[in-house]
């Protein structure tokens, strides 16, 4: 909950939905003359015990029943209870002794004799601001250290492990790029002060952000820049890409940052740029160059990596720019003569996008002929690496064991599947990233240059 010119409003996260979908709502919106409908408990599970100690009295033994009475009694007492709420109808307060169902009937987490609760993300969605941030102070570094969070990280399907991550809402309410209004989908480090207005204004070629559309207009009618600040490298009938140095364009690339990180939530933002080039892909028109997407790239990373961050802004999504932007991230790599993977984790929509574009790139491959059914040759005329071709195989169900040995089997069901793509492909049409249209060398930095700026 916070304060917007004087009236209280509050975030709201809708349960079983991305958390891109939540929102920040008037008071007048929620109708407090119905009755909270709390979670139902769930019911305790019956313990099975077969020594004689442990199993319950039985009712010709009332000695017995009376000093497990009291034995229960003993322990309530002694149990420290958390804070919650009792209402008309429902479960009495939760103890100790309630078991599994006191993470439901809790208002708030309860701590006993000194442990610290499990952070549960699934169930922490919904926090307020306050109290998650207590929370993660009440766990100690040690559960979630750096390693072991970018491990998890890698490893697993959520992209916030860190309940400090969680706690960071949605703060920007709306924002106006050219000519699109784009509702942010998550938290970006934006000034305090820009939380407040109703929308942000962003210049589309320079990235600068105005909290008031006075100051922004005036800005508009001095602005000069038309394109992003570095050298065109690729242009056809469609679009063009540029290269921008982080080095030398730090302002311009802090604000693409910002930018990206409304719509990516697995970003980690840094604000020293040095290191990274950037490749912005734009549309022309007789205004300038619109920004639709980019992607960033270490000017020398020592896993192989050919792509830090990727995005397409939303308002170009579902459009086949994402598509292109990969296919120009390894067009990058053949002309440097490596392979590259992109960096993980990749968002949801990211994930997607490469495993679309992995699969369509391998089965085109497979289905013309161009290269022997083998993952080296599959690997050097993709410029993917080993385990992204292995993945994409494994989840088309292409390896096959034969005779001591793996093949790669290109089955009817994905030849098939292929073939209603390009159905598809030529009533909408395909755009392609034309290798000889590429204008550019690969990069030498110094030691200096491809370093932090610390």
């Amino acid at each position: 909950m916070k304060t917007r010119r004087g009236k209280p409003t509050f975030y709201v996260h809708y349960e079983e939905f991305n958390k891109r979908l939540d929102e920040w709502i008037d008071a007048d919106r929620i109708d407090l003359t119905r009755e909270v409908e709390w979670p139902a408990p769930e019911k305790p599970e019956k313990k099975k015990t077969s020594s004689g100690k442990n199993q319950a009295p039985s009712k010709s033994d009332p000695k017995n029943l009376k000093r497990q009475r009291s034995k229960f009694e003993r322990e309530v007492s002694s149990t420290p209870e958390a804070t919650s709420v009792n209402l008309p109808g429902k479960a009495p307060r939760a103890t100790k002794a309630g078991g599994k169902e006191n993470k439901e009937l809790l208002v708030t987490s309860e701590v006993i004799d000194g442990a610290t609760p499990k952070p549960e993300d699934e169930e922490m969605d919904l926090v307020d601001i306050q109290d998650a941030a207590a929370q993660a102070k009440a766990i100690p570094a040690s559960l979630y250290s750096r390693e072991d969070e970018i491990e998890k990280l890698r490893t697993s399907g959520s992209m916030t492990q860190n309940q400090t991550e969680i706690s960071r809402v949605r703060n920007l309410e709306k924002i106006q790029m050219g000519k699109h209004e784009i509702e942010p989908w998550y938290f970006s480090p934006y000034p305090i002060d820009f939380t407040d207005p109703d929308m942000v204004y962003i210049c589309e070629f320079c990235l600068s952000y105005y909290a008031d559309v006075t100051p922004f207009e005036r800005h508009r009618s001095k602005c000069t820049l038309l394109h992003p600040p570095g050298n065109e490298i690729y242009r056809d009938d469609y679009v063009s890409f540029f290269e921008i140095d982080g080095r030398r364009q730090r302002t311009w690339c802090r604000n693409l940052c910002l930018l990206s990180k409304l719509f990516l939530d697995h970003k980690t933002l840094y604000y020293d740029v040095d290191p990274f080039l950037f490749y912005c892909m734009c549309t022309r028109d007789e205004h300038g160059c619109h920004l639709v997407g980019y992607f960033s790239k270490e000017k020398e990373s020592a896993e192989g990596y050919n792509v830090a961050c990727i995005l397409t802004l939303p308002q170009y999504q579902r459009r086949g720019f994402g598509k292109l932007l990969i296919d120009f991230s390894y067009l990058l790599s053949k002309r440097e003569g490596r392979l590259g993977s992109p960096e993980k984790p990749l968002s949801d929509l990211g994930l997607l996008g490469y495993r679309a574009y992995w699969q369509e790139t391998i089965v085109d491959l497979l289905m013309d002929g161009r290269v022997e059914a083998n993952i080296e040759d599959l690997g050097a005329a993709t410029a993917m690496t080993t385990n992204d071709v292995l993945h994409t195989l494994q989840n088309l169900n292409m390896l096959r064991y034969s005779k001591n040995q793996h093949v790669i089997v290109l089955t009817d069901k994905v030849v098939e599947q292929r073939e209603r793509q390009k159905a598809k492909e030529k009533i909408k049409g395909r755009r392609v990233i034309e290798a000889d249209r590429l204008v550019w060398k690969p990069p030498i930095f110094s030691a200096a240059s491809r370093t932090w700026n610390w």
